[in-house]
């Protein structure tokens, strides 16, 4: 199983939010750039970023960022945060990242992803956040009233890469990450899961590895508090 290591971009400065609110947010000194070098120094192959300025925004904001981390270390790289056109998903295509996630544009204009996933095959991974299990859009402002499982059904056969699931009610939380939830999502998706949101302990990690259908886990907020060691997260990385 594949864990990805996040970062998440604000200001130029890595930072985690507590239920994707912009409002209870916690910086860390170290740059997203030296972030990333520690996680490629400690081992790991993947790595998860959000430019949160972008998702606020709607356009690229921290290309320069990306391409750094990119260029530097030999990381799989899957990027998200505001990507809503074919240019912005080239953009990162063409600094090498691994994988664009599409989120709000993908959901509100299923064509869009549909597209997306035939100009960049293998390249688009589908970002569902779900609260409740609605989605939610916008930098999780907006509830989209949409069923995370109906849309799912709609937007199967498109030829999506990975999916990346997040309990909004869990992220930030070290609660533990919704399984159950999760589960009913790997068993109708045609595409791998990606687990995101909760994760508090290595134990988390363990019970993924067990999961259907589960290709990976994201980790953040225990890294930087420290709750789960580097040393030990490489371990279950294969």
């Amino acid at each position: 199983m594949k864990i990805f290591p996040a970062i998440d971009i604000k200001d130029k400065k890595c930072v985690r939010l507590v239920k994707g609110d912009f409002d209870n947010k916690t910086e860390y000194t170290m740059s997203p750039v030296e972030q990333a070098g520690k996680y490629k120094d400690h081992g790991f192959k993947n790595l998860h970023i959000v430019d949160l300025d972008g998702a606020l925004s709607g356009k690229i904001v921290n290309l320069d960022i990306i391409k750094d981390i990119v260029s530097k270390f030999d990381l799989k790289v899957e990027i998200g945060g505001g990507i809503r056109n074919f240019e912005s998903i080239k953009k990162y295509n063409d600094v090498g990242v691994d994988k664009v996630i599409l989120g709000s544009a993908a959901i509100k204009d299923k064509n869009f992803l549909k597209e997306a996933c035939k100009k960049f095959p293998n390249k688009i991974a589908l970002g569902l956040d779900a609260k409740d299990g609605f989605l939610s859009v916008s930098g999780w402002k907006e509830n989209s009233n949409e069923l995370t499982l109906d849309y799912l059904k709609e937007v199967n056969d498109y030829g999506v890469s990975r999916l990346i699931y997040t309990d909004i009610n869990r992220d930030g939380m070290k609660q533990s990450p919704n399984f159950e939830e999760t589960l009913k999502v790997a068993e109708k998706s045609n595409c791998p899961v990606v687990i995101s949101g909760g994760v508090s302990s290595i134990d988390d990690i363990k019970k993924a590895k067990n999961l259907k259908n589960i290709e990976g886990i994201i980790v953040g907020k225990a890294i930087y508090d420290g709750d789960i060691q580097l040393e030990e997260l490489v371990k279950e990385d294969a």
